[in-house]
């Protein structure tokens, strides 16, 4: 119809306006990286667990060599997309150099060995912390914590490697699917079990130890950020809990501040609000 043709031509107008100013101030580039960043995903996944994430049947005899051109098609990927931000001065890539890409490549893709471990003590976790699951399977394919998990294990590996933006955009990919936010950034020790997973809040230098399960719309947050002289906040500090070995978090808790630690053993009851620090083998719980 005219009129369509006429408003697209007349919106398109004004839309190119604002995007090229934009591209003159900032020189954003980067067509089509959201897409990159969720097909590497896919291929990172189907090299750690072909036999769930692979597209197609292969045999037996045949799954090395599957693993292999996943491996194969995700290092390229990988190495494009830490080109696409380099040359893109939003993300803030000032000590990542064009020619640490393939060592950066390298060093990721000869880590997946050791994320697939880690992750199957995540999964060992979810089948033996939840009566539901019916077998490993399950967990892989249906469990929204071995989505956000998984995706996270792998944007860590990458944030440790000093990648800009690519490990924030893989971890809000996963939060965008299962409501479960976990910063890249955060540490997070084996057997690790989040049941139902929505809501759940895990901030950037949060660390947690080994058999830790947590319930649905727990926060390990941070209280008010301090300041620097000219009223930003001071970042790379310890602005989030530490979480021991063998605690249970159960839903809705709020667990806040860099000074606060939950020793060993521990068990948070549903809807606590914690500022402090609770010592070893402790319960805490609502009154």
């Amino acid at each position: 119809m005219d009129w369509i043709n006429a408003t697209a031509g007349s919106v398109a107008a004004e839309l190119a306006a604002l995007n090229n100013d934009r591209a003159e101030s900032f020189l954003v580039s980067g067509f089509g990286l959201k897409v990159k960043v969720e097909r590497l995903i896919r291929l990172l996944r189907s090299a750690m667990f072909p036999s769930i994430f692979c597209e197609q049947a292969f045999p037996k005899s045949q799954m090395q060599a599957m693993i292999c051109l996943n491996i194969e098609k995700a290092g390229l990927l990988l190495s494009e997309i830490c080109n696409d931000i380099l040359t893109n001065p939003l993300t803030n890539h000032k000590d990542l150099k064009a020619c640490d890409v393939e060592c950066i490549t390298h060093s990721f893709l000869k880590s997946l060995p050791e994320v697939a471990a880690v992750l199957h003590t995540d999964i060992l976790a979810a089948y033996a912390g939840d009566p539901a699951a019916k077998s490993a399977e399950e967990v892989l394919l249906a469990y929204p914590s071995f989505e956000a998990i998984s995706v996270f294990r792998l944007a860590h590996q990458l944030q440790m490697l000093g990648v800009p933006m690519l490990p924030r955009m893989m971890t809000e990919s996963a939060h965008s699917k299962t409501g479960i936010d976990i910063h890249p950034g955060a540490t997070i020790g084996n057997y690790f079990f989040i049941d139902h997973g929505t809501g759940v809040v895990i901030g950037e230098t949060t660390v947690i130890g080994e058999h830790v399960k947590l319930y649905q719309g727990v926060t390990l947050g941070a209280k008010s950020f301090p300041s620097d002289e000219n009223g930003n906040p001071i970042k790379g500090i310890q602005r989030h809990p530490r979480i021991g070995n063998n605690v249970v978090i159960y839903a809705g808790a709020t667990i806040l501040g860099g000074d606060t630690v939950i020793g060993d053993n521990c068990v948070i009851g549903g809807n606590v609000w914690l500022t402090h620090s609770v010592e070893a083998g402790q319960v805490v719980y609502n009154q």
